[in-house]
């Protein structure tokens, strides 16, 4: 009969009991993460290999794609102690996405994942002439209730309309459709999509008229820019009582900037720059006072600056207004925007003086363009303030300016581009 030393049995005890220890940790664990029904595991291999190719095949995955070697890309949810697929990001977006292969297919068991809530495909398609929108349009129908974003950016391939499945997916908080090549007018059941608080569909081809948009009042960000849309910008737009951005730059709007925008009483970010807008600064954007960057440059508006109460718009720090149009001179009440970090007047018909108290009232102010107007006079800031601004400080083109020059002595680089020394000045210098 075998005999154990004290040291030996104790060895064997603590082997045996390292032993219960870890099968009971990995059975804990296993059962922590729960197993994935086959039907779903199937159904994300199938859209996986649809978008990154057949070769790819999860072999190496154990026990299961969302348990201890997750796939790229891919995340998951327990529901009644079973994995689930959430979420979805191919493309090379994330350092942890999938690439997507050189022409992707959206196979039909992408629509059996019922819990999805989150797509997203960044840079897929890339071969020319590819659509989003196929025969399996209907079958969208079935994520519906669970899909809460959808991502489609920077896929240069990708042609034709905003596909028209995207508004019965009503359970959407998050649209964002970027710099595709998408055409077409907008569909008007856009406004069905009621839980939206983002929609984003800036940097495509989009034409016509942007729709009403009644009903997205929970809308926090609109963002339409880089597109070709035409028309006025609906009145609508006036009841997104939650809006904080609101972008429609750089496409072919006119009409009056719509005095419904006063409504919009926290609105952060109003950008209308490169458009056709005209008829003034509207008097009602006075009453926007939750601005923080005001940007309507290359506009047909024309007017002057007179007319607004600038005080209201404390919070500004950008304001842009610069090819608009403009005439008469600068108010003294636009000394009050304390905040304002950037004043782009440039290339209006502005004339009058320059407050040198913009350096004092301002102390915010680190970007000045009132360039190719009709300003005149002596330029009066401090040699701290050139030095600060630099070529910050745009003011050439107006002729009849010129700037001290023993303010600037010895700091050659820092006098005012394009500005002449006052001749006065000069005198007194030689003299």
């Amino acid at each position: 009969m075998l005999r154990f030393t004290k040291k030996q049995q104790l060895y064997f005890l603590l082997c045996v009991w390292c032993l219960v220890v870890n099968w009971s940790s990995a059975e804990t664990e296993e059962s922590e993460g729960g197993p994935m029904e086959k039907t779903e595991k199937a159904a994300l291999y199938s859209t996986v290999q649809g978008f990154v190719g057949d070769s790819w095949n999860g072999s190496y995955l154990f026990p299961d794609p969302c348990g201890w070697t997750p796939i790229q890309g891919v995340t998951c949810d327990l529901f009644d102690d079973l994995w689930y697929v959430t979420a979805l990001s191919f493309g090379s977006m994330r350092d942890n996405s999938l690439a997507c292969t050189e022409i992707p297919v959206i196979r039909p068991q992408l629509f059996e994942l019922k819990h999805l809530k989150s797509l997203s495909l960044f840079n897929c398609f890339t071969s020319p002439n590819q659509y989003l929108a196929s025969g399996s349009d209907e079958k969208w129908l079935d994520l519906s209730k669970s899909l809460e974003t959808l991502e489609i950016r920077s896929n240069p391939g990708l042609i034709g309309e905003l596909p028209s499945f995207i508004t019965s997916l009503t359970n959407l908080q998050s649209l964002v459709v970027l710099e595709n090549r998408l055409t077409g007018s907008l569909p008007e059941k856009l406004a069905k999509l009621t839980r939206l608080r983002r929609l984003v569909l800036s940097g495509n081809r989009f034409t016509g008229r942007i729709p009403e948009v009644y009903g997205l009042t929970g809308l926090l960000i609109l963002d339409l820019s880089r597109n070709f849309f035409s028309g006025s910008l609906p009145l609508s737009v006036g009841g997104l009582s939650s809006l904080l951005k609101l972008d429609v730059s750089n496409n072919y709007l006119e009409g009056k900037v719509p005095i419904e925008l006063q409504f919009l009483k926290n609105l952060t970010l109003l950008d209308l720059r490169n458009n056709r807008f005209s008829g003034g600064l509207t008097k009602e954007i006075q009453e926007m006072s939750s601005l923080v960057e005001l940007v309507l440059s290359n506009n047909h508006l024309e007017g002057d600056l007179t007319g607004i109460e600038w005080r209201n718009l404390k919070n500004l720090v950008v304001l842009d207004l610069s090819n608009t149009g403009l005439k008469g001179e600068i108010p003294w009440s636009i000394l009050e925007l304390k905040k304002l970090r950037f004043l782009g007047l440039s290339n209006n018909s502005l004339g009058g003086k320059l407050f040198p108290q913009m350096e004092t009232k301002m102390p915010c102010l680190n970007a000045l363009y009132v360039n190719g107007n009709n300003i005149s006079g002596e330029l009066g800031f401090s040699k701290k303030f050139y030095e600060r601004m630099g070529r910050r400080l745009g003011a050439w083109g107006n002729p009849n300016l010129c700037y001290h020059g023993d303010e600037i002595k010895n700091l050659r680089d820092h006098a005012p581009f394009g500005v002449n020394q006052c001749k006065r000045m000069k005198a007194v210098t030689l003299a």
